[in-house]
């Protein structure tokens, strides 16, 4: 039993480090590439779909996303959405193709960017941490259920523990990185 719930939250915590590296390859660092827009929603016929599953997205240049509506009347949704997501962009419209000028970043908006590197890196260590919270409970289950004895219930939770600052200091590992890549200029 202990073997298993600490397999189950080592599992889950390598997940929630994965997320988390995939979000903040989201996070853009002043070139354009099309996963920029992976989050944005557009609202098709009443239910939220990403811009993916909607439009054609390609690079025109380096600083460059164009944007090809799969129906033309849903073009002005997708700027819409584009503009109104958190990312900073302004889109423009040249007859059916929408196309996303990536601004050079400046020091306001570096450092705005570093905010939201340093609460997605929060967020994954509160996930990290309510897995280690959930393990613990399990094992508590396991001497309420007289499964495992109080000693090798405290060995587990040390473990446990031991795994939690492993993947909370891989987690600041990837935040650091991706801050000193935002700050470059």
């Amino acid at each position: 039993m202990i073997a298993d719930v600490k397999k189950n939250a080592e599992a889950k915590m390598q997940r929630s480090l994965e997320a988390l590296k995939t979000d903040l390859g989201k996070v853009r660092t002043g070139r354009a590439h099309t996963g920029l827009l992976d989050h944005v929603t557009v609202d098709y016929y009443g239910s939220p779909t990403p811009v993916n599953q909607v439009a054609n997205l390609s690079l025109a240049d380096a600083r460059t996303i164009t944007v090809m509506p799969f129906e033309k009347k849903m073009a002005g949704a997708i700027e819409k959405a584009i503009r109104d997501s958190d990312l900073g962009l302004n889109p423009a419209t040249v007859g059916d193709v929408i196309r996303v000028p990536m601004p050079a970043l400046t020091e306001e908006r570096r450092k705005d960017l570093t905010k939201v590197v340093r609460s997605e890196a929060e967020g994954a260590r509160v996930a990290v941490r309510n897995i280690r919270r959930d393990a613990n409970e399990q094992l508590k289950k396991g001497i309420k259920d007289k499964l495992i004895s109080e000693d090798e219930e405290r060995r587990a939770q040390d473990d446990i523990q031991k795994l939690t600052d492993k993947y909370i200091a891989e987690i600041d590992k990837a935040l650091a990185a991706k801050e000193t890549d935002l700050m470059a200029v």
